[in-house]
């Protein structure tokens, strides 16, 4: 009997405009969309409340495809500011920066097209719109430098990510309500207890990297510090569902997202990396229910 042999077939060269696509594709988070859906939800309980309702689709779709804009352009700028750190961190020593993959050059040119192209969307809004936009580049583009110099760099991106909801109210109202500066403060503690999860992840190679965040200023209290954030995001929502004479469909919806928050501490109590990673992607079902009660507090009270 005779045999034939066949050599295994040889794979095609991947094009390289392909591949740069590819490395830019992981260096904007594409194939990880928490951070796009965690920035998205609270601009959508922005454009909720500010509209009563339903707000303008073409607003709506700025302030959408603006979110992914600006997410992605502020992985860019973190990750070419964390260039120094991020080869030691083992959750993020693959990234396309830290391998080298994308030149600090590259990454540059990226952030700015991404950054015009949202600063295009805001153009066909209000001019109060487009003034807080400014504000909103330094927050973004500054952010990654803190955790050098402060342990409240999670603070601080609850502030960045959070200033679509003054915007919002700005693109729909044509001016910021009080109400508009109390849900960014109840996404500023939000943000900074769901970051501080993340940051329990990082914690002991940011302490050999000499990196600094909440996880570490909290130390042995953070479970009681995250209890404190939470509870500060609730009553801020509460604040919020007062002023806007919310029904029973938005406390309804408050008190879902605190039972998800507590399975969160269950999640996280033994303090596992795993388990904080967890705790940290779960915020998006918070922030979803969050924003299903608003949407059907307006759409029950003013059907139609």
């Amino acid at each position: 009997m005779s045999y034939e042999r066949y050599s295994s077939p040889v794979p095609l060269p991947v094009p390289r405009w392909r591949e740069r696509l590819g490395q830019y594709w992981k260096l904007v988070r594409g194939d990880r969309p928490i951070g796009w859906l965690l920035l998205l939800w609270p601009t959508w309980w922005g454009l909720w409340m500010a509209a009563e309702g339903v707000p303008p689709l073409w607003t709506l779709f700025v302030f959408s495809a603006g979110v992914w804009l600006t997410r992605s352009a502020g992985c860019v700028i973190n990750d070419y500011a964390d260039r120094w750190l991020d080869p030691q961190v083992e959750r993020t020593k693959h990234r396309p920066l830290a391998t080298g993959a994308v030149s600090g050059r590259e990454a540059l040119l990226v952030f700015a097209a991404l950054m015009l192209a949202a600063f295009g969307l805001v153009a066909t809004l209000n001019r109060l719109t487009m003034y807080l936009s400014f504000v909103g580049v330094v927050l973004a583009a500054s952010y990654p430098y803190l955790k050098r110099y402060t342990y409240l760099p999670q603070v601080y991106l609850g502030m960045a990510f959070g200033w679509g909801i003054p915007m919002a109210f700005a693109a729909v109202r044509g001016e910021l309500l009080p109400l508009a500066w109390v849900l960014y403060v109840a996404n500023i503690f939000w943000s900074t207890a769901y970051d501080t999860w993340y940051a329990m992840v990082d914690r002991d190679d940011d302490l050999r990297a000499g990196a600094k965040s909440t996880a570490i200023l909290f130390g042995e209290l953070d479970l009681i510090a995250q209890g404190v954030l939470y509870a500060m995001f609730f009553a801020a929502l509460a604040l919020c569902g007062r002023q806007a004479q919310m029904g029973v469909y938005f406390w309804s919806a408050l008190g879902v997202a605190a039972l998800l928050v507590a399975y969160e501490f269950v999640l996280a109590r033994h303090r596992d990396r795993d388990a904080c990673f967890r705790a940290f992607l779960h915020n998006h079902w918070v922030g979803m229910a969050v924003f299903a009660g608003i949407a059907l507090d307006y759409a029950f009270r003013n059907p139609g």
